[in-house]
């Protein structure tokens, strides 16, 4: 019963779409954030709640997933009120529910796939299913209002380094991605060896503006998509030996240098991918995003090819529902997305499966 009226007005609002706002409750829980936003067609966020369990995480050096997975169920129903109550609405007011599948965390999502499929029932809501990765790259439409398709995409994060075509709104063409680690990952896998905690990534970014890029580390990369295993390696490999010499590690200009050696690929493979597409415009999406050194060199490099570069603010940037929201929308106008009761966690939902449905 519930799902015929759930694709009744799943199919409603499809044709309804270009005549009337829609709002979305979107719910994103894949790693250490619980979030819940409220967004309106897709571009304007009406709220946008993030919980954060960064200070819990950081006395274990990353990332515990079943103290997670206990922090999500903790902390929605607030978060939920929260969201509502600054978007001045109420769960009546939604047309939908959105929720992130996958990639992450199973625990994780877990909590918010089951959270939001109680919702959806209740409400008897559509329930639209998300790809986090895609969710990323949506959350430029929040930023940039009047962006659309197509444009290369360059995807960063903890989990994902790549780069892909976005084609229209529903449809991304994988151009490359990593062979080995995220760029995320060896960000935080550095800073562990340096000892500078977790999350890595901004510490990393901080240091590098102290020091100087005078090691180096590795000689070239490979031509076709990214490589983070060996530099990671070869940074460890430098403090191992320093340290076993009894010398003293000039950390930010370990930092510095690893930067421009992790940064220096993403560069010269996104503007050789934006001349290959022809594509005029490239987006930044990814936690790694907010990276100010990525930020400044992309820029440079784009402004030298002609290219318009865009990417969120970093709140945007970071895992957050109101991206979630965004991409949903765009699945429900182009007809995809809707979910049933049967929907389940995709822990390893990759880039691989970010085109169409």
């Amino acid at each position: 019963m519930y799902q015929d009226i759930a694709k009744e007005k799943f199919d409603r609002l499809v044709r309804e779409s270009k005549s009337r706002d829609i709002l979305i409750l979107a719910i994103e829980s894949s790693c250490d954030e619980t979030s819940i936003a409220v967004v309106k067609n897709g571009r304007e966020i009406l709220s946008n709640i993030i919980s954060s369990q960064i200070d819990i995480h950081k006395r274990f050096g990353g990332v515990v997933p079943e103290v997670a997975s206990r922090n999500h169920l903790l902390a929605l129903n607030n978060v939920l009120t929260e969201a509502l109550t600054t978007a001045k609405v109420s769960l009546r007011d939604m047309d939908a529910i959105a929720v992130t599948y996958g990639a992450g965390l199973v625990g994780s999502l877990l909590v918010g796939v089951n959270f939001a499929k109680s919702l959806a029932f209740a409400l008897e809501l559509p329930l639209i299913k998300v790809n986090h990765i895609k969710g990323h790259i949506s959350a430029n439409y929040l930023s940039t209002p009047d962006l659309v398709p197509p444009f290369v995409s360059l995807v960063v994060s903890g989990g994902h380094t790549a780069l892909v075509y976005t084609r229209n709104y529903v449809h991304n063409d994988l151009i490359c991605t990593t062979i080995d680690d995220a760029i995320g990952e060896a960000y935080d896998k550095v800073a562990k060896v340096l000892g500078l905690g977790y999350p890595g990534g901004p510490v990393v970014d901080k240091l590098s503006k102290e020091g100087s890029t005078s090691i180096e580390f590795v000689k070239s990369f490979p031509k076709d998509g990214f490589s983070y295993s060996g530099l990671k390696t070869a940074v460890i490999n430098y403090v191992h030996k320093m340290n076993q010499a009894g010398k003293e590690i000039n950390i930010p200009d370990v930092c510095a240098s690893f930067q421009y050696y992790a940064v220096g690929q993403l560069i010269e493979k996104t503007i050789r991918a934006a001349k290959k597409y022809r594509s005029k415009c490239v987006v930044m999406a990814g936690g790694v995003a907010a990276n100010s050194y990525l930020r400044a060199e992309l820029s440079r490099a784009c402004e030298k090819a002609g290219l318009k570069l865009l990417y969120p603010p970093i709140v945007l940037c970071t895992d957050n529902a109101a991206m979630i929201g965004a991409e949903a929308y765009f699945n429900l106008i182009s007809g995809e997305g809707l979910a049933s009761l049967d929907l389940s966690a995709a822990s390893n939902l990759n880039l691989k499966y970010c085109s169409g449905k």
